[in-house]
């Protein structure tokens, strides 16, 4: 019978992977250098003795390649190895495991491990040979992976806007409390399953997401849906409708979607994430709004000059959609903006000079806003803007937007000179116990702030929380 030594084992030697081979008496008869760097043992101190569990545990027990050796008692493996333990698929009789050994440097280590019988030519069993692979960054990476992802999945369920996902099969993924409350459909009976929720025949209901998917957002929208759509102002690819579906009671109710695409690390689209927001009470308020500007014309709510909605309107709508956030726990953002050196126009140019910046500061505020975005002019040169179901960090966004595109506007005056005004704006969100003076004065006192602060800035002003 071939007695197995380090001699004829000198091929293990120069193996990358950490090695080490036992003899039938489970004497230690190869221990190679990448297994010296991994352990910190060398081979001189392991050679010859049958000490092979020194290297990985604190107290004498057999390893993988013993076990092997024993014939992989039943009991033995599970005392060992638990769950850990499994034969290996690439090579008959093998086995393999993974485990952490904590005396493994400062912090242990995470190793792959696995044990295969040698066998002489008559097929009799003379030894065992054991590899040994370090994990631990791959295991901390997959650690990292998972804690961001059951972070993600935290935030998107928790979030108080209905939230649904589809994955290019166009298979809901995701489907968050909010969407549950606001549907009725809980998400056991939606997540992977296509027919829960549109039948498959060419007039099913499809989500504004499934559109955007095929390529066909902009061409087929108004065959499912009735309002405008719009490109998102605030990001890419996305898109936006308020819409009106009946339901099966022959009411109906007002939903405001929008729609964005997902993409890989590498840019390919993997899906969609679409939110509803139910937006019918506000449709409501403005359904009675229109109707009181037809008893109450003298109270028109439009400033003449700019077109935007005045500082009655205003004081109106901020209580309304304070109450609104108080009542449904919603977001709510408010802008406050003034024209920088204003008076200095006036003094240059003359006041009727002086209109023509604030039309075009009127004019940018329309083309940056969202459909469900107010904006007014309640003062000479100041302007508020409100943006419902909105966190303070968009109307951020917003407000950049805002600034940046006055500052790319020329303005000609009647002498032929171009100038190019300047806005600073003041950025606040609705905290519970606000009121309208309170939520008013944080953002005017942003806005002085960003004076403050050179003017052509935006500056956001947190609310105080606690006593």
């Amino acid at each position: 019978m071939p007695i197995l030594t380090s001699k004829n084992l000198g091929i293990i030697e120069g193996n990358p992977v950490a090695t080490f081979v036992i003899d039938s008496a489970h004497r230690v008869v190869s221990w190679n250098k990448a297994c010296e760097i991994l352990t910190g043992i060398p081979a001189s101190e392991m050679l010859g003795t049958c000490d092979q569990w020194r290297a990985f545990y604190p107290g004498k027990r057999p390893v993988m390649a013993d076990l092997l050796l024993d014939g992989l008692i039943k009991e033995d493996v599970c005392y060992f190895y638990q769950e850990k333990f499994r034969s290996s698929p690439l090579i008959p009789g093998a086995c393999e495991a993974e485990d952490f050994f904590p005396n493994f440097g400062s912090e242990g280590r995470w190793l792959f491990f696995t044990a295969a019988p040698i066998h002489d030519t008559e097929g009799h069993v003379i030894g065992a040979i054991e590899t040994l692979q370090d994990f631990t960054e791959r295991r901390k990476a997959e650690a990292a992976l998972k804690e961001r992802e059951a972070l993600l999945a935290q935030i998107l369920q928790n979030t108080t806007v209905a939230t649904v996902v589809i994955d290019t099969a166009h298979q809901i993924t995701h489907w968050n409390r909010a969407c549950e409350n606001l549907t009725g459909m809980q998400a056991e009976n939606v997540i992977f399953s296509r027919t829960a929720w549109s039948p498959p025949n060419v007039d099913a209901m499809p989500f504004l997401s499934d559109l955007m998917l095929d390529g066909k957002i902009e061409s087929d929208f108004h065959r499912f849906f009735s309002g405008e759509l719009r490109k998102s102002p605030l990001i890419d690819g996305a898109f936006e409708i308020e819409t009106f579906r009946e339901t099966d009671q022959g009411d109906g109710q007002w939903l405001y979607l929008t729609a964005a695409p997902l993409t890989s690390v590498q840019g390919d689209v993997i899906g969609a994430i679409e939110t509803m927001q139910d937006i019918t009470e506000r449709r409501k308020v403005e359904e009675s709004l229109r109707q009181s500007e037809v008893r109450y014309r003298e109270l028109s709510v439009t400033d003449s000059l700019t077109k935007l909605y005045n500082s009655r309107h205003f004081k109106a709508m901020l209580d309304y959609e304070m109450d609104r956030a108080q009542r449904y726990r919603r977001p709510l953002t408010l802008l406050i903006a003034d024209v920088d050196n204003f008076k200095a126009i006036n003094d240059t140019y003359g006041h009727a000079e002086g209109d023509r910046v604030l039309i075009a500061l009127s004019d940018v505020i329309k083309e940056c806003l969202r459909s469900t975005d107010t904006s007014y002019r309640y003062g000479g040169e100041e302007f508020a803007v409100l943006m419902p179901e909105v966190p303070a960090q968009n109307g951020m966004e917003l407000a950049e937007r805002i600034r940046s595109q006055l500052c790319e506007t020329p303005i000609t005056m009647p002498n032929g000179e171009t100038i190019h005004a300047t806005i600073s704006i003041g950025v606040t969100h609705y905290h519970p116990g606000d009121n309208a003076k309170s939520l008013f004065s944080r953002a005017d006192g942003g806005m002085y702030e960003a004076k403050r602060h050179g003017k052509n800035c935006a500056v956001m002003v947190e609310p105080s929380i606690g006593p």
